[in-house]
């Protein structure tokens, strides 16, 4: 009935849930499980927020195997963090991926507290991040007499900020020089409509752009 709240299955559910989705999947292809245990071959990685209602490959439309996947709050990519620094290193190094994608999505819980004057304890140093954002785009967010139109613009600003941090790690900079991949985009998931929007950054622009200062290849000039 509309208005009712959706019933969460409880924790012994979600292993009978288990059984019926292995059991649906080998029905459907009795090899599904032999092909998926071998090793994988992702196309993409996929840097996201931890949002519960942002899950990477339902929105994406792909199967397991087909996306590589790392998720923070608020889709961060920071220098010091060893866990991005090595989902990136290793999906670009050992698994080949073609594609990264930064993708964030409106309502994201962690931009919108990176907005407000307060103190998030644990959660500080983290967000600094996104306020580095807003810092670095001032005088656009502030022009924005709407709060949600400037908390939407800064959740897109926020991703194309974290695509130029990927594009500075040594792994994408060699690897797009010797190979010609993998390239980075931006995406925003609207979770009002459930569409995805491609920001459509000029990636080498950007690679072009990041370069001048941050160039990892021991090569002059990548282009």
């Amino acid at each position: 009935m509309e208005g009712c709240p959706r019933l969460v299955p409880s924790y012994e559910q979600l292993f009978e849930n288990n059984r019926r989705w292995s059991a649906a999947k080998t029905k459907d292809d009795p090899q599904y499980f032999e092909r998926l245990s071998a090793e994988q071959s992702p196309e993409y990685l996929y840097i996201g927020c931890s949002d519960s209602r942002v899950p990477a490959n339902e929105i994406m439309g792909v199967e397991p195997g087909d996306v590589f996947v790392h998720r923070n709050v608020a889709n961060l990519i920071n220098n010091v963090d060893l866990n991005v620094m090595s989902v990136i290193n290793y999906a670009v190094r050992q698994l080949s991926v073609k594609r990264i994608i930064v993708c964030g999505h409106y309502g994201c819980g962690g931009v919108r507290a990176a907005m407000q004057p307060k103190d998030l304890g644990i959660l500080n140093p983290w967000l600094r991040n996104v306020r580095d954002v807003y810092r670095l785009h001032k005088a656009e967010l502030d022009a924005l007499q709407d709060a949600e139109a400037r908390y939407a613009r800064l959740v897109e600003l926020n991703v194309t900020e974290q695509c130029i941090s990927v594009i500075k790690t040594a792994a994408v900079q060699r690897s797009y020089v010797e190979k010609g991949f993998p390239t980075v985009h931006g995406w925003v998931f609207d979770m009002r409509t459930g569409l995805l929007r491609d920001l459509e950054l000029d990636f080498p622009q950007l690679l072009r752009g990041v370069q001048e200062v941050y160039n990892l290849t021991d090569k002059d000039s990548i282009f």
